[in-house]
């Protein structure tokens, strides 16, 4: 059986998405999977997801910026030769926007060969009806459910597996949280996502007091002057991570002791490497993006800004509840 995902963006929903991988693999071993994503993070699967035949880069992004030059018209091109090499027997739209859907429609079907998305919204997730009507087998969703779990039902679903315990990453590096280090991930697309300057700083003086070294890791002009006026106002201990490649960043993030971070594609990659971490929510969506029945993981916030004594409090209960590998690296 050949699957293909597509799941195009953004870096925190294609982290999300990889259990449904996981499960697709552990229910159908002999299966080759590949995966449609946005040129930006491709590397990242390329680099890190455990279990993928071939990851297609499409960049839509760029291309409706120059939608009909030459180049853009020769790339495209590309692109679909390479959608179309293979047949799938199962295309899955993990998106559910009318712009995936284009893009699983473009892909070939094998003989008996479906296609599956969303058959109706769900509570704070994208979604556009008419995709409903674009693919062969619409599969329902729960009205109000997690993102992860919605990414999981969706694959099983389409191709009829039962889902079994919690959400696996697969990402091929050992689990993290064995350092000393931490990682504060200040950065997001969201303006409504963030969280002030003084508190990132009063947090990381409160980490570094407790024998607890902080870095900052940047994306972008903006990030970098950030992190740095955020590092200098801490003081000394605290630095800016060097600038580093999505296919990069994960093995840097699983070498730290953890991570605090704002809802940003960054913590739920700090889920994934299973590292102590307390996700900052400025507006109320942790219980569908946040980390879920991991002790050692903790949303904070939703109904408010947290303030810097609840961060740290958070933290210290993530810290105690650390898986116990990582607590006897960190002792050793």
């Amino acid at each position: 059986m050949r699957v293909l995902f597509v799941k195009l963006s953004s870096l925190g929903d294609v982290i999300q998405t990889l259990p449904a991988l996981h499960d697709v693999r552990a229910a159908f071993p002999s299966a080759t999977v590949d995966w449609v994503v946005e040129e930006a993070f491709a590397p990242l699967l390329a680099a890190n997801a455990d279990g993928l035949a071939r990851v297609i880069p499409i960049a839509q992004r760029r291309w409706r910026h120059s939608r009909f030059a030459a180049a853009t018209r020769a790339e495209r091109a590309r692109f679909i030769a390479e959608l179309q090499a293979e047949p799938y027997d199962a295309v899955i739209d993990f998106q559910g926007l009318i712009k995936s859907a284009l893009v699983a429609r473009q892909a070939r079907l094998a003989p008996g060969g479906s296609r599956y998305t969303y058959a109706n919204a769900s509570e704070a997730c994208g979604y556009e009806w008419p995709v409903r009507y674009m693919v062969d087998q619409p599969v329902p969703m729960p009205r109000r459910v997690h993102a992860v779990q919605r990414y999981r039902l969706l694959a099983a679903g389409a191709l009829g597996h039962a889902l079994q315990g919690r959400a696996d990453y697969d990402l091929r590096l050992a689990r993290g949280g064995q350092g000393r280090e931490v990682l504060l991930a200040h950065g997001t697309t969201r303006p409504d996502n963030e969280w002030p300057q003084s508190h990132w700083v009063a947090l990381g003086q409160r980490l570094q007091a407790a024998g607890w070294p902080v870095c900052l890791p940047y994306a972008g002009d903006a990030e970098r002057a950030f992190a740095e006026e955020t590092c200098a106002a801490i003081g000394k201990g605290a630095r800016v991570l060097p600038r580093m490649s999505l296919a990069e960043l994960p093995a840097r993030m699983a070498a730290c002791a953890g991570v605090v971070g704002v809802d940003s594609g960054l913590s739920h990659l700090a889920v994934a490497l299973d590292l102590p971490h307390v996700q900052i929510f400025s507006q109320p969506r942790a219980w569908r993006a946040g980390p879920v029945d991991t002790p050692h993981q903790l949303p904070v916030g939703g109904d408010h800004t947290p303030g810097v004594d609840e961060v740290w409090h958070t933290w210290e209960r993530a810290w105690a509840a650390r898986p116990a590998a990582a607590a006897a690296a960190v002792q050793g």
